[in-house]
């Protein structure tokens, strides 16, 4: 597979601990669930897994501890052929676990991350991992790293001529100056929403939150509306871009946006045109709501290029 230069992802690493049940618990309620399963998250980490699978030579910089998790994280990198140069081990803290509750009947999750060693990642890192992120096609960030570290990624790829991606994900109020360091802004419509104070569910409402971004810098902005697709805003380009309906084959959300992301960023890499790049992102989204767990349930390329050919001969 003919691959472009590699991308750069800045981001956390967690253990998964995922519990399956028929509904979400109450306050104070403790109920049987249907299962429970371990597996390898964290936003960055799954966006790094995703665009390798998609095709792209990939790196992520984080930090782990010296643990079992820890070990997980590195077999995974290994396995899945990311470069782990800049994932420091920091033996004096544990590596950041979730625990992530799914509705089976709906597919819905609520998840709570606890960072662990990657929240010792500081601004300097970012200065150590220059030399890598200068080689890069595109440098990622989102909002699991401390606020600083990111933007302080976001400075240093601009600064090396890199275009950055910011998944402003978890949601949090960002400096002024981090939307002028935004190449591309993906926030999903809760996170849109949040930043940009208005309320974010329909298309039209997208893209005034887009202009809102716009004007505070960002260059272009795609806000992801879940089963409503996407919407697309810079000074050339206003486009609402439909979603793939997977139907009945939906199984749960979870990781749908790190999927959309490292998708995208792959599809920047190899050079497509924005819309296609932003349909590339939300076929990799789309595959993966079909399966269970996030970083296991990204798919390859063929499989991407498989949707993409189905819808266009629809």
């Amino acid at each position: 597979m003919k691959m472009s230069k590699p991308i750069s992802i800045l981001g956390i690493f967690v253990a998964d601990l995922t519990f399956r049940s028929n509904r979400m618990p109450r306050q104070g309620e403790t109920f049987i669930g249907n299962s429970f399963k371990l597996g390898p998250g964290g936003k960055g980490s799954n966006q790094a897994v995703a665009a390798r699978r998609a095709g792209a030579k990939t790196m992520f910089i984080t930090k782990v501890g010296k643990d079992t998790f820890g070990e997980m994280a590195m077999k995974l990198y290994a396995d899945e052929g990311i470069n782990s140069e800049f994932v420091w081990e920091i033996p004096k803290n544990s590596t950041g676990a979730a625990a992530i509750m799914v509705n089976e009947e709906s597919g819905d999750n609520a998840i709570i991350v606890v960072p662990g060693a990657a929240d010792e990642l500081v601004p300097d890192d970012l200065e150590d991992a220059e030399a890598g992120i200068a080689e890069c096609a595109y440098f990622m960030a989102s909002l699991e790293v401390p606020i600083p570290v990111m933007q302080r990624g976001l400075e240093v790829a601009k600064r090396n001529g890199v275009p950055t991606i910011l998944n402003p994900a978890p949601a949090a109020i960002l400096p002024d100056e981090v939307y002028g360091l935004s190449d591309y802004f993906t926030p999903n419509e809760t996170e849109a929403s949040m930043l940009a104070g208005i309320p974010v569910e329909t298309v039209e409402q997208a893209r005034d939150a887009a202009k809102v971004f716009m004007d505070r810098g960002v260059d272009t902005v795609v806000i992801t509306l879940g089963e409503n697709g996407a919407y697309v805003r810079n000074s050339e380009i206003r486009q609402h871009v439909p979603a793939f309906d997977m139907g009945d084959k939906v199984l749960e959300t979870t990781g749908a946006g790190d999927a959309f992301n490292g998708g995208f960023a792959h599809a920047l890499a190899e050079g497509m045109p924005l819309i296609d790049a932003v349909r590339f992102g939300s076929a990799t989204a789309a595959i993966s709501v079909t399966r269970l767990g996030t970083a296991p349930a990204m798919p390859y390329n063929n499989e991407i290029q498989q949707l993409l050919d189905s819808q266009n001969t629809q």
